[in-house]
């Protein structure tokens, strides 16, 4: 847990809406294990996060996408043969604060973008809601201003998931 270096958060700041990376005042970031314990790991860490940054009163819309986006990194990005305690944490949650935003983002080592493959009228519906099906999306849609996502580049393999919160 902790900071992390900006060449890990450079190819998300690329993805981003027009935002001055210089003006980032804050970022944290924390690894978390292939395992849905990690959807309260990430919970714990975002609530700890936002009280440091005086954001407590955002921290439910914030968790709640924040939730959605681990989750469905755990669920749908993780080969079905991934190590459960590999060395290497596929999924990692990144929280940046600028003046007047905060954006949450989610890496993973999968290359296929949200929503791939998955339909609401599936054989099996997702009784969980997670992000790539359709209440997930729209649960991030209707709780964050804005999110999107975008494949990493150079070294780093898979994508980010990112939404953006106005802060007032």
């Amino acid at each position: 847990m902790g900071t992390n270096g900006s060449t890990m958060l450079e190819p998300l700041r690329q993805g981003l809406p027009p935002i001055d990376p210089a003006a980032v005042s804050s970022s944290a970031s924390c690894a978390l294990p292939a395992r849905f314990e990690a959807v309260r790991g990430a919970r714990q860490f975002t609530k700890a996060t936002l009280g440091q940054w005086d954001l407590s009163d955002r921290f439910d819309d914030v968790a709640l996408v924040v939730s959605e986006l681990v989750t469905n990194a755990l669920r749908h990005a993780l080969p079905a043969d991934t190590p459960r305690e590999s060395q290497e944490p596929p999924v990692r949650l990144h929280l940046m604060r600028w003046t007047s935003r905060l954006v949450c983002a989610v890496r993973d080592p999968s290359h296929a973008g949200p929503g791939a493959g998955e339909s609401d009228d599936a054989p099996f519906p997702d009784p969980c809601g997670a992000a790539e099906s359709g209440r997930g999306l729209f649960l991030v849609d209707s709780f964050s201003d804005s999110w999107g996502w975008h494949p990493l580049a150079g070294t780093l393999h898979g994508k980010v998931v990112w939404a953006l919160f106005r802060l007032g």
